[in-house]
């Protein structure tokens, strides 16, 4: 019995290494641990799909906004450039009009426009006056008009300084140192301004003007009250005037 056991368990055993050799199982069934093991690299593979998928999707976006980015760039580099452009443009045509503006006025009225200034810093002019004597320098009318337009006269304030230059050399009533500031070409508003502004005291100019008279020739009190209302005194100053000088 024993030796018939024997050559049994040695073909069994043949059997077994020759299925084992040629990936056979003996039942001809998948082991449960080779499905599992299939499954788990699956799910591997496609977690790694997933994942290079993302990589790619983050990519293309970052690409996307870089490109965004760099449109924005330009774009702004592009308005600097025209706002800059259209400054020196700007700059650029201020300075052409006034080179333009300098060169279109001539020398000569260039000269009458020192000249006018040379005469206000020495003496009181109204504007009829400084043309007259601009003229008389041998500017053109063109030339004084110009000049006497841009010197930029206060002819209120010079009418007041031909008032008082006119009282530092002679007795004046009022009324006759606005007619003499309307010869002199002031109008009549600022002969009235500058007589007005004078501070002058009519009865003292009537008085200085009675002394004056006398000096001259004789009067009587009546004649040199008569003479002193035709200088444009009331009749009180005349009369202030006539008791000034002793009558």
């Amino acid at each position: 019995m024993k030796k018939v056991l024997v050559p049994l368990l040695v073909a069994a055993m043949l059997v077994l290494l020759v299925s084992c050799f040629l990936g056979e199982t003996p039942s001809g069934d998948i082991p449960a641990d080779d499905t599992s093991v299939s499954d788990d690299v699956q799910d591997s593979l496609s977690v790694e799909e997933n994942n290079e998928e993302i990589e790619e999707k983050e990519k293309s976006t970052t690409k996307k906004e870089t490109k965004t980015t760099s449109e924005k760039t330009t774009a702004k580099k592009k308005v600097t450039t025209r706002k800059t452009t259209s400054s020196t443009k700007k700059k650029t045509t201020t300075k052409k009009i006034t080179s333009t503006t300098k060169s279109s006025i001539s020398i000569g009225k260039l000269n009458a426009l020192k000249k006018g200034k040379d005469y206000l810093r020495m003496m009181a002019f109204s504007r009829k006056g400084l043309i007259k004597q601009l003229e008389f320098e041998g500017f053109s009318d063109e030339e004084c008009t110009y000049a006497v337009d841009h010197l930029n006269a206060d002819w209120n304030e010079q009418a007041v300084k031909k008032a008082k230059n006119y009282l530092d050399t002679m007795a004046f009533s009022r009324d006759g140192l606005i007619e003499q500031l309307e010869f002199e070409g002031f109008t009549n508003e600022q002969a009235v301004y500058g007589t007005d502004r004078s501070g002058a005291n009519w009865n003292e100019q009537a008085a200085k003007k009675a002394e004056s008279y006398m000096d001259m020739m004789s009067f009587s009190r009546d004649g040199l009250i008569t003479q002193l209302e035709f200088e444009g005194f009331t009749s009180e100053q005349a009369e202030y005037g006539a008791s000034a000088v002793g009558y």
